[in-house]
């Protein structure tokens, strides 16, 4: 179809300033070159000071932070060099395939009711089985890893309220299709707004509400009732439950599509509705999330074998009920629909700040880096709110001679009953199911790693398929971000951790992909791969010119040198584009100061840790974990987050470290005021000190926070005084040591 007349699914537009980047980037490249060239000219003499030996191991190790940096600068022009926009065509495919769309089998995965509660993972099970999308075709999957009875009742409420709601999305084209949201949406909105559909409002609205107060009422109680099991024959199945991590496959076809009488209170189709629990065994580990995702592929198949797959977050609700219809403009376009592997949609989150107290906005990565690697052959592969064809994760290789047709053909009938099929589907999400098998390897998702996802996306991309970044103008997916930093820290650690084992394993970027891949596309996976060795440059340069500046030596070029200006130009070009670049995507100034806060806090907390354990398991010394981020929030703790309070209120090994680094530099600062009080002055003390002043001022300015946390805050959400004791020691040990023994 790509003869004359021919109109795409999709088209690809270059972004806008692409050539005034370049030129911007050019001097700034000079500038890191020639701080190079400064630290290698000017390496201090052993004679020039009485100390001159420390002196000299300090500036090596100025250079190595300094070629360290610069290096990571210049690996992060990948994904800035070639960014493109793309956009969708929805009517056309409708015009040329409505009758023909294929099937979609969405996966919803959760693994513990008590971080990520039975009702918020319904409010994302429903948003989308209300898909715009034709019901016969669409089929939903809830991976519970938990195999908890409470959100498999939570799920059976769903399956009962869906024949009210689906319908209603419907009549009143209502966005965002999950209930919560939508009826906060509705309360905000103003009264006039809805007259026209008050009386259905207010009845579906009191079915949620009756909902939601029985699924709460459970999960309070801790247990299902007698009377509840007498309901449902799918409760039967927990008999042989013996825990999270030791029972047999539990699967429940709560709605059978194919069933003519499974049809909602106007009469029409409903999706097919399905829960799982994987058998798990103590003596058989069991993978994670990568493991419950493969388990879903395989049960997915048996029952309704959708040609696409589409994999959310339980706490990821759809906000955007267009979204399926925006993948298939990408899989089914004539010419280039053939390459695409996968369709990866940004993750948002509707628990977002103003000013992004904990840089949860994801801006950035989605404005300008995932555009920037979607320029070079597709973004990474980050886990959820991702569309993939069927085929590719099933392990089909690329051929370009070859097209994988996903129009849908007329299915024949089911032979077997619902119980036999339930029964047969078991065996496919059994623990000894994947033995001797290449699932975990060469089929489904990859296993040996907590980013499984990145891992299986460079994968899919090194066997010459390619994927496309969606970002629609309505947002697609809605999310729930870390309303601690705490979990915040947490959750980066394990990202970055899983990182950089895909750089030290097999699938590197660097080796794996070499001639796979373009270099562009490699360099942006470097990138993230390469977020935990920040730590050793950062905590150099955030530690050691500040004790430098105490005794008032100096690490940097005078006021007066010319080597200052490219020290001055980097600094002022690396901020101020990063600024730009904030603002543009949307974001305000204090949230673009919040962002470099956390980097800071990152890159000497979690990557630390990261680079340490990811080496530990490298090495065989440890194993690795998957830690889930928790959805749920004390009341007080989410008043202070909407006032945008930083929360610490935990003992952790991380706070220490933070604080610790935060009060050095402070005490660093007083000590260097009270040296040009007492000393020989404002003016010589400035020429010769002022990038070090400049360093150490800003690292105090950006850890207020903290020193509220540690001194002036009388809340529950200050620093423990465990974590305050411990900083001030340690803090007050390295000045007092530095300055008596150096």
């Amino acid at each position: 179809m790509a003869g004359d007349g021919y109109l795409p699914l999709f088209e690809t537009r270059r972004a806008k300033g692409i050539i005034f980047y370049r030129v911007f980037a050019v001097p700034v490249f000079v500038c890191i070159f020639l701080i190079w060239v400064y630290r290698l000219s000017h390496i201090p003499n052993e004679r020039d000071h009485q100390n001159g030996r420390l002196t000299l191991w300090v500036w090596i190790g100025l250079f190595a932070a300094e070629l360290w940096f610069g290096f990571y600068w210049i690996l992060t022009q990948a994904l800035r060099w070639k960014r493109v926009h793309r956009q969708t065509f929805r009517n056309r495919l409708s015009q040329r395939y409505e009758s023909e769309l294929p099937g979609v089998d969405i996966f919803v995965c959760t693994a513990d009711p008590k971080i990520e509660p039975p009702t918020m993972v319904i409010n994302t099970v429903l948003s989308v089985m209300a898909y715009d999308y034709p019901t016969d075709k669409l089929s939903v999957y809830l991976s519970d890893d938990a195999g908890s009875d409470l959100t498999f009742y939570a799920l059976m409420e769903a399956s009962h309220f869906c024949k009210h709601w689906i319908p209603y999305c419907k009549k009143f084209n209502v966005e965002p299709r999950s209930p919560a949201a939508y009826f906060i949406k509705v309360g905000e909105a103003r009264g006039d707004d809805h007259k026209s559909q008050s009386k259905d409002l207010a009845a579906i609205k009191r079915l949620y509400e009756e909902m939601e107060n029985r699924i709460q009422t459970a999960t309070k109680l801790g247990r299902i009732t007698e009377e509840i099991r007498m309901k449902h024959k799918g409760f039967s199945q927990w008999v042989s439950y013996s825990s999270r991590l030791d029972h047999d496959t539990i699967l429940q076809i709560l709605i059978d599509g194919r069933d003519p009488n499974a049809v909602d209170n106007e009469g029409c189709a409903l999706p097919t509705l399905v829960y799982l629990a994987r058998e798990k065994r103590p003596q058989y580990f069991h993978n994670f999330k990568a493991g419950a995702m493969n388990a879903l592929i395989r049960v997915s198949s048996k029952i309704s074998n959708g040609q696409v797959t589409l994999n959310v977050d339980c706490d990821m609700y759809s906000n955007n009920s267009q979204a399926v219809r925006d993948a298939l403009c990408f899989f089914m376009d004539e010419e280039k629909g053939h390459e695409v592997a996968f369709v990866q949609f940004p993750q948002n989150f509707d628990n977002v700040t103003k000013n992004e107290l904990y840089s949860n906005s994801l801006r950035i990565y989605s404005e300008v880096e995932f555009r920037g690697m979607d320029g070079y052959g597709g973004p990474i592969y980050s886990g959820s709110g991702c569309f993939h064809r069927r085929e590719i994760l099933c392990g089909r290789k690329y051929d370009k001679e070859t097209k994988i047709e996903l129009k849908r053909e007329n299915d024949s009938k089911r032979e077997e009953s619902l119980l036999e099929l339930e029964e047969t589907s078991k065996a496919l999400a059994s623990c000894t199911y994947e033995a001797n098998t290449q699932w975990g390897k060469e089929i489904g998702l990859k296993y040996g790693c907590p980013v499984e996802d990145v891992m299986t996306g460079i994968s899919i991309q090194c066997q010459g398929w390619k994927s496309v970044f969606c970002k629609p103008e309505r947002d697609a997916f809605l999310g729930v971000s870390p309303t601690t930093l705490l979990q915040f820290l947490v959750q980066r650690k394990r990202w970055s951790e899983g990182d950089f084992q895909i750089m030290l394993s097999r699938h590197s970027p660097a080796r794996y992909a070499h001639g796979k891949i373009s270099l562009g596309l490699r360099l942006g996976y470097c990138c993230y791969c390469l977020w935990p060795p920040n730590c050793l440059a950062t905590l150099f340069y955030s530690i050691v010119p500040s004790l430098y500046l105490l005794k008032g030596i100096p690490l940097f070029p005078m006021i007066s040198s010319p080597w200052l200006i490219p020290f001055a130009y980097v600094m002022f070009a690396k901020y101020t584009c990063s600024l730009a670049e904030f603002m543009w995507s949307g974001g305000t100034a204090l949230g673009w100061w919040n962002e470099q806060r956390l980097w800071l806090y990152l890159r000497t907390t979690s990557f630390l840790f990261a680079f340490i354990d990811a080496i530990l398991k490298t090495l065989g010394f440890s194993e690795s974990s998957f830690v889930v981020t928790e959805k749920v929030a004390d009341e007080d703790v989410s008043q202070r987050y909407e006032k945008e309070i930083m929360e610490f209120g935990a003992a952790s090994s991380m706070f220490t470290i933070l604080s610790t680094l935060a009060l050095l530099n402070l005490f660093c600062m007083i000590g260097a005021v009270k040296k040009v009080i007492v000393g020989d002055g404002y003016v010589k003390f400035y020429e010769t000190m002022l990038l070090q002043i400049l360093l150490c001022s800003a690292l105090v300015l950006i850890n207020w926070p903290l020193y509220q946390g540690l001194f002036l805050r009388k809340d529950n959400g200050k620093m423990p005084s465990s974590v305050t004791t411990k900083s001030l020691v340690l803090a007050l040990s390295v000045c007092t040591c530095f300055t008596f023994l150096y």
